[in-house]
Parts: C-alpha cells; structure tokens; sequence
C-alpha cells in the first residue's frame, strides 16, 4: 500500500494545525498556582518540564502523574481549561499558515480529514470556534470521545470506525509530538508525519515512530496526493 492509498487522515490541532505560541505553559500557570504550586518555584520548573516532555498527552492524564490525588488533578485541570478558554477567548488562536488549505485540500480530494486533541471538548470546540472551523473537517475528537488520550492509539482507531475506513493502513496519522508518533504507530497507520511547528524535534519524532518529518503540514498534501 503507497501514500496515495490513504484515505483517512489523523491530524493533531495545538501545534500541528493550530498555532500554540505558548499557550499550553501559560494555562499550566493557572493550574499549578490552584495546587498552591507558583512559576519561578523549584516545584514549578520541575512540573513544567513534564509538561513540556509530555505535550500531546491528554491533559488529564499529565495532571494525575504530577498532583498524583485525583481531586487535586480534576482541580488543576479545571483551572488549565479556564485558563486556556481565556486566552484563546482573548484573541490569542489561530491556524498555522497553510493548515486550513491543507485540509481543504486533502478533503477536495476525496480524504475523510478528523481533528484530534489532549484536551477536553470544551477546549476544543473553543478553539474550533475561534478559528471559526466548525465544519473544516469531518470529525473531532477529544480523548472522552475515545476512551483514552495519546499515546494510546484510541482516538486513531475511533475516527476509523466513525468513518467507516476499512484499514488502519488506509491512516495518515499527522502531529508535532512524539505521543502524536507513538498513537499512530500503535494505531497501525501506514504514515505518520511528524512536523516541525510545535513542541518536538525531528529526532523525538523519529524516536517515536515517525515516516515522515516535514516542515510544517502544509507540506502533508503532496506526501499523500503526489
């Protein structure tokens, strides 16, 4: 099976999509000060280097690992989604350049294109809405519509039931962290780009399973259409 047998494609918002510009640490700020946890403490910066290792994961999951007490995780959460909500409700959101006309592309093309996330619904139907991207593509998904978040391969595997794909080697599996590599390597998906716009490298994306490292995804178009 070639690239241009693909017909399902995955792709990552924050980072790979959408433009994070540091949104992520921002909100972990207002999480971290609900925990009695403030920036510039020793505490702080060893948390937010967990943070930053583990961008791609479902927020949820991060908080558990760090506060380790359920409620004090759903707690910082909560505060993370406030936080975020606001600033993406502060102007502060938008695509990367060439994003939209990537997807508009490879659905003009006869693709099925999902949008996937770590974060809540809430959080992304907020930034979809902000982008005024409702209808970019044909599905979203957040790691409660799945049952688990990155790096597990389950949203993968939802968005190829929900569109009735027959194979995961039918998946593009695209997104700027090496949990993005790790779901769709585990998902089965016969591409996984990693791109260059968002938290890791080329080598943590090779790491992780990646075929393909590209610059940005305006670049996944030609990679799957030829």
């Amino acid at each position: 099976m070639t690239t241009h047998d693909v017909s399902l494609v995955v792709l990552d918002m924050a980072g790979t999509t959408v433009a994070d510009d540091g949104l992520v640490e921002l909100a972990f700020e207002a999480a971290a000060r609900s925990q009695g946890v403030e920036p510039g403490s020793p505490e702080h910066a060893t948390m937010l280097a967990h943070v930053r290792a583990t961008m791609g994961e479902s927020k949820i999951s991060v908080f558990r690992h760090l506060f380790g007490d359920e409620d004090r995780a759903q707690a910082a959460n909560l505060a993370f989604e406030a936080g975020y909500d606001s600033l993406v409700g502060q102007g502060r959101c938008e695509a990367l350049p060439g994003a939209a006309e990537a997807i508009a592309e490879l659905r003009g093309r006869g693709r099925k294109v999902v949008l996937t996330t770590g974060f809540s619904r809430t959080t992304q139907d907020g930034i979809l809405a902000a982008l005024g991207w409702q209808d970019v593509a044909d599905l979203t998904l957040c790691p409660a519509d799945a049952g688990r978040g990155r790096p597990y391969p389950d949203m993968v595997l939802t968005a190829l039931l929900r569109t009735r794909t027959d194979s995961v080697r039918q998946i593009a599996v695209a997104g700027d962290t090496g949990y993005d590599m790790l779901t769709g390597a585990r998902a089965g998906a016969s591409v996984v780009a990693g791109v260059l716009t968002g938290a890791h490298d080329e080598a943590r994306l090779r790491a992780d399973g990646a075929t393909h490292v590209l610059g940005s995804i305006a670049e996944l178009p030609a990679v799957l259409l030829g």
